[in-house]
This record gives C-alpha cells, structure tokens and sequence, in this order.
C-alpha cells in the first residue's frame, strides 16, 4: 500500500486534503491526523472492519478499546445511552480539549470498537485539522495513537511515518503536537468517576468543576504486582503493563532529585565499564552532571509542559541511536507529573529504581 502524506495548514486546513481524508474514512480505510495531544489513527468508529484494520495496522491487541473521536457534541447523544449531569459539566467546561470520558454504549457503536466491553471511549479533539477532518469524513471516528502498539506514541508526522508507511492510506501532516502526551480518561459509568488515564486534564482540575473523583489503581502503580501481576484487563487506552517502551532497555530512579542523579551516574559508570552504551534522561537543571554516550534534557523542571511535550520525541530519539539502556529521572512536582510519570513508568516497564 502507498501511504499518501499531506502536509495541511493548522490554522486554515486545505478543504481538498480534508475531503480526500474524508472520502477514505468513509470508504474504510485508514488516515493519521495530528491532534492537540498526539497523532491519531483514524477510522470509521461504526465500522467493525475498520476497527480490525485499526488494530491490524498497530499490531494491537484486539481487547484493548478505542477512542471514539466526534466534532460536536450532539454525535454523542447516538453513541452512548445517557450522559451523566457530571458529564455534561465536565463537556462545558473542556470540550473540545483533551479529556476523553467512557458511557455506556449504544447498540450504534460495534464491539470491535470498544475492545469487547459494553462502554465507549469518546472526546472531542481541539484541532482544526481533526475536527475539520471528523466532519468531512460524517462519521465518528475511533483512533488510538498512530504508532505501533508499545512504541512511544508519535508527536510528529515523521514519527508516523516511521511506524506506519505502507500501512494505512494516508497521513495528513499538520506539524509538531501542542501538549505531547495522550488526554486524560474519565470513567464517568460509575458514580464517582475515576481517572483512567492521567493527562493534561488533571484531577484538581476535574475536581473543581464536578467534585470528588477516584483515580484507578493502575494511574499510580509502581510494580507489574500492584496491577494483578499484569493481568489486569484494561478498561481503557494506555492501561496496559508496559506501554509508550523504547527500544533500549529503560529504568527510571525516584527520590530526593540529587541523590538521584548520584545513582544514575554510578549506574551509568557500571555499564559503561561493562561495555554497554548508556543514554541518559536529564533535564535542563541537571543534563550537566552527566557523562554518557548520549545525555538528552527533556525539558525544564520549572514547566512540566516542557516536559510532557518533549516526552515521546527523547523516547523516539534514543530508538534512532545505539544505546543499549537508558536511564531517567522522574517527576512528581505537581498533578502533570502524575501523568508523565505515568508513561515513563510503564515505557520501563515498571523499572522503578528507589533512592534512599
């Protein structure tokens, strides 16, 4: 399959490009598009086909739900069978944005979507290019991240390239993302709803517009056995063990920021000593104390929205050298760590270094 790219102005998005998008989905065929987040992979989200193509082209595992995407709220009403007073609240005050919230589906929405359960992932994307698209194509439109399954997700177009050329119909290229990491998940079927997934939504920020919310045990383990031993089946994206993983073997350490960097440059000595190439996770505070074959600053501590940005692009950067294992630092200043924590925690699958 030729893989067709077209590069498309963000702020005024070439209506012929959206069109033959459109036209594709329509028809049942697969197209990558840029959103505030991530870069999605897009496809007919009634179409059961679709959904295998989806998971075919990812290599991803067929039980793991889809994100339903939609360009106005009233394509929800046909997608779900209520939609909670908090919902509603919760729509007002972040759609379109980067939170996705799961309902209870309607009959209208095919279990190959949904990964087999009877509840749907939807949000509604702020980007003119997604919602542009979305409308063009007039069906809702389910997409994961448009990566192979456990790679870092991709926040450019190149990175979608790399992945998926040859295996879906298009690309459309709208440039850099704008946050870096995937939208926060609200499970609002149950009475107090639970975060998921965290993302730049966070929970103080859902905390105030619908009160008290649970976060699942998932969002804040630290070890393959605080999740079932890996067992546990996800309610929704993102929710697997291992997940966003580099190629090289990737071990994150937690604890008082300096003697974190002291264990990582003696661990990065050991394995250089025993012929290993070691790459290094620093930020800008702290890339200077490190000596290895390759330091990379994924932004600065003093704005974690540098950090959650840069995130996947230093993942995807190690996977284009030869470093054998990489080691990083974590981050848990504010409710954002939470989230990059989140996806450097399990990128190591869960490779967690305590320093006391």
């Amino acid at each position: 399959m030729n893989t067709v790219i077209r590069t498309v102005n963000i702020d005024a998005p070439e209506k012929e490009y959206l069109r033959e998008a459109g036209e594709i989905l329509r028809k049942g065929g697969l197209v990558a598009f840029p959103t505030e987040t991530v870069y999605g992979l897009g496809g007919n989200a009634l179409d059961e086909d679709a959904a295998k193509k989806i998971y075919g082209a990812k290599g991803r595992p067929s039980d793991n739900p889809l994100i339903v995407h939609i360009q106005e709220e009233s394509e929800l009403i046909s997608l779900v069978k209520t939609i909670p007073p908090k919902a509603k609240k919760m729509m007002e005050a972040f759609w379109p944005g980067p939170l996705t919230m799961i309902f209870e589906k309607s009959d209208k929405v095919p279990h190959g979507t949904t990964g087999g359960l009877e509840t749907v992932a939807v949000r509604m994307p702020n980007h003119p290019v997604a919602l542009g698209m979305i409308k063009s194509a007039g069906v809702p439109i389910a997409a994961p991240s448009a990566n192979t399954s456990g790679r870092p997700s991709p926040t450019l177009a190149q990175h979608v390239e790399e992945d998926l050329s040859g295996k879906i119909e298009m690309i459309l290229d709208g440039g850099a993302v704008g946050i870096g990491i995937e939208s926060t998940i609200l499970d609002m079927t149950q009475e107090t709803p639970m975060i998921l997934r965290p993302g730049y939504i966070t929970k103080g920020m859902i905390e105030n517009i619908i009160g008290k919310v649970e976060v699942d045990k998932v969002v804040v383990a630290k070890s393959v056995a605080e999740i079932d031993g890996g067992n546990y089946k996800p309610k929704a994206p993102g929710m697997k063990y291992k997940h966003y993983a580099p190629k090289a073997d990737l071990i994150m350490f937690e604890g008082q920021i300096d003697r974190v960097t002291d264990a990582i440059k003696a661990m990065a000595k050991e394995k250089i000593s025993s012929g290993y190439k070691v790459g290094i996770i620093a930020t800008e505070e702290t890339k200077a104390r490190y000596n290895a074959d390759m330091v990379v600053s994924i932004g600065t501590r003093t704005s974690e929205e540098t950090i959650a940005q840069g995130l996947y692009k230093v993942l995807r950067d190690f996977d284009e050298t030869d470093v054998d294992v990489i080691l990083g630092e974590t981050f848990y200043e504010d409710e954002l760590g939470c989230a990059i924590m989140n996806r450097l925690i399990k990128a190591a699958g869960y490779k967690l270094v305590q320093v006391g």
